[in-house]
This record gives C-alpha cells, structure tokens and sequence, in this order.
C-alpha cells in the first residue's frame, strides 16, 4: 500500500489487542430505568464533555440489549464505565464493570439500594468518574490512519438529493476508504427492497452471496409484516415518490467495491472492506411488539460493530448525534445545509450544481473525516447531542454472554 499523505495520520488511543479509538469517552451506563436520573446527573457533576450518558430501560431479559451494551464497553472510543444499577434489575452493573477491566479499562459500579439512596449514590458516582477521567489522562496514544478506521453510514429524512449527492458522496468516500485498508459498514437493509440482485452481484464470494440474499428476504419478511416500507410522508414532501426510488438513493451510500458479508449488531467485521449491517429482528414472537426502527437505534446499531466514525445522510435535515462517536451529518440540499448549518457538517450540494465532480467532493470529505477522526468536534459534539436508542429485540445469534442475575 502507497504511503498516505500526513494530513491522512494522527493520534489516536490504544487499547487492548491492538485496537485503536479516536476518543477517549467514560460511559455512565444505567443498567435500568430506575436508575437514569442518578446517572444523568453524575455526568452532569462530572461537568466533562467526554462523560456520556447511556444505558437500558428494561427490567426483563433481553441478549439483544445486553451484546449492545458490552460492544460499547469494548468499543475503541471508550476508555472506562461506571455502571450504575437500581439494585433489583436483570442486568448486573458489576458483571459489566469486570467485561470493562478484562479490555483493561478503568471502571467502576455501584447499586443505588446499597449506597442509600439518590444523593449518596450521586456523590459516590461523581468521586468514580473523576478518578476515572484521571487515569484516562495516563492513555498511551499511537499513530492511526485510514487504514485503521471503522465507518458507518446510514441515511435518515431523505429527500431527492440523497440519491443524487448526499448518500453518492458518502459511496464515493467509501470506496476510497476500501482502497486505503479501512473498513465501510452500509445498513438499512429495509431500504434496499427491489434491489437484491445489485446487492448479491456484488457479493465477495458464494458465503457472502447467501448471507446478503437470507438478509434481503428476512427484511421484505418483516417489512409485509408489520405493513410499513420504509418510506414516509416526510420522503414524499422531499420529492421522492417510491420505495423503489428510495431504495436506489439509499443503496448507493455503499459505493461499488465487494461487499464481504453481512454483520449482525453487536459484532465487529473480522477483516477489512465493505460490509452489510443486518439490523432487522429476526423471526421470532415479539412479546414487547414490533421494533422501533429510526436514525437513533440506526447509528447505535452501527457503533455497535465498532464503528469509530457514523454518517448520517438527511435530505431535509436532522439534529441529532451520538453516543460513543462522532456523528458527520451531511446534506445534498444547499437550502437545508444554509438553513440548519448550525447542525449540519457537510454540504453535497456543489456537485449538483456543477462546482466539483464527484470526486473531488469524496476529497473533501476526506479531508473532514481525518480531522474530525483527530480531534476536532462534529456539529453534534459541540451542541452536546448524544442521542441514543437500545431497543427489545429478537437476535438469534448470541454474540455477548449471559448476564447471570443474583
């Protein structure tokens, strides 16, 4: 591989295994919903903006919840936890504090019940984290470049620009990172319905070829099950007019380079190259309902497989980010970009107006990726966004272990 120019290296964190971050987060992961507000507001007397506020409501077993929870303990971006539990819940905050110290990162645990209530567990919570965020100063960094990188994209509040500059900048860039020795995550495999035979075409081999077709077929399953395509009101305001419309603009945010396989969340590409996200549930009686798919349970989704950068092509604009990494929103509409530039990160729309090719504009993102991939704050960082969304849901693969109640 050619050398890449220094604007394309800088520092990142190490961790175990050789695994790279970008950032260097603590998490406050509440372990149900009883116990958000304490931990919502020991990040807030942490008062650090690398203290990230995350966790699950339920009380009832549910894997898929819990492998989400220990990718993000194991993911590079984070560098310790503390895991704060009512006391009573299904999912135990010290079994996750020791999956954290196994990847050899600081942590911590509490159970309100056992400190006496919310103000004492409050103040225990702020004394962790501050010792935490100390030792994290102490992280040996190392050098990283594209070559290191895991990227997800997804698309969300589409309008006629995503197919023709937003999600064609993004394939663009994709297949540069491909090319350089990195590693791209497309999903939304609901929003490839009529397309399956561009998808398996591209497929690396006759493994990957079968996992993309039982994906594809899974998801058209669901989609006439629950009677919803993925497709809106707000699509058909933006200029779009089908699923199948819609379904050749989301597509093509995957690029053109082979596509390795199909990941489920949770689990991390085991080789660089391109790859298909399948997060839609597997068959199974939804006792809590069906899914809730949207742009927050998208990019968890995403980060979930280790994704050190999300994308988020939106037509018509969004405002949200994310938890754990850097959110990059990009919009192929210039009205949109001009009026919600506070929020967006990038602007496509040159391209449609004959300012720049294609290429030049995947340069330019480029460009943004290894700064932000550096240090510099997205949009979302600086505004404080950091949505999330850990839904029930139907995995038939396990990919974590069991989270053994007391």
């Amino acid at each position: 591989m050619k050398t890449l120019p220094e604007e394309y290296r800088w520092m990142g964190y190490k961790r175990k295994g050789g695994k790279k971050g970008i950032r260097n987060r603590v998490l406050v992961i509440y372990t149900v919903k009883c116990s958000e507000f304490v931990a919502r507001r020991i990040a807030e007397l942490a008062a650090d903006s690398d203290v990230e506020v995350l966790g699950f409501d339920g009380c009832t077993d549910n894997q898929y919840a819990v492998n989400l929870l220990i990718s993000l303990i194991r993911h590079p971006n984070v560098g310790g936890i503390l895991a704060v539990g009512l006391g009573c819940e299904y999912i135990q905050p010290e079994w996750l504090s020791n999956i954290a110290k196994e990847e050899e990162k600081e942590s911590a645990w509490l159970f309100i019940q056992n400190e006496g209530g919310t103000r004492t567990a409050i103040n225990k919570g702020v004394e962790e984290v501050q010792r935490i965020l100390k030792k994290l100063k102490q992280t040996p960094r190392v050098e990283m470049g594209f070559d290191d990188l895991v990227i997800g994209a997804e698309c969300g509040g589409s309008d006629y620009t995503s197919g023709l500059a937003g999600n064609v900048v993004v394939g663009r860039f994709f297949d540069k990172l491909v090319d350089m020795g990195g590693t791209a995550i497309f999903e939304e495999i609901v929003e490839a319905i009529g397309l399956v035979d561009l998808l398996t075409k591209r497929a690396v081999d006759q493994k990957a070829k079968e996992e993309i077709q039982y994906t594809y077929d899974k998801a058209l399953e669901y989609c006439k099950a629950v009677r919803q395509y993925s497709v809106s009101p707000g699509n058909f305001a933006g200029g779009l007019s089908t699923i199948e419309e819609k379904s050749m603009g989301a597509v093509v945010k995957s690029g053109s380079r082979p596509i390795q396989g199909v990941l489920k969340v949770s689990v991390e590409a085991n080789k660089p190259g391109l790859w298909l996200l399948d997060s839609t549930p597997d068959p199974h009686w939804m006792q809590f309902g069906i899914t809730n798919p949207n742009d927050n349970e998208g990019l968890m989704d995403l980060i979930s497989c280790g994704t050190h950068i999300v994308f988020l092509v939106t037509g018509r604009g969004n405002v949200v980010g994310s938890a754990v990494s850097p959110c990059i929103k990009i919009t192929g509409n210039h009205d949109t970009f001009r009026r919600m530039e506070e929020d967006m990160d990038f602007d496509a729309s040159p391209v449609l107006e004959g300012q720049c090719s294609q290429d030049e504009l995947a340069e330019y993102l480029t460009h943004m990726v290894a700064e932000i991939a550096s240090g510099k704050e997205t949009k979302s960082e600086m505004l404080g966004h950091r949505e999330y969304y850990i839904p029930y849901k139907y995995q038939e693969k396990e990919v974590g272990r069991k989270c053994v109640c007391r």
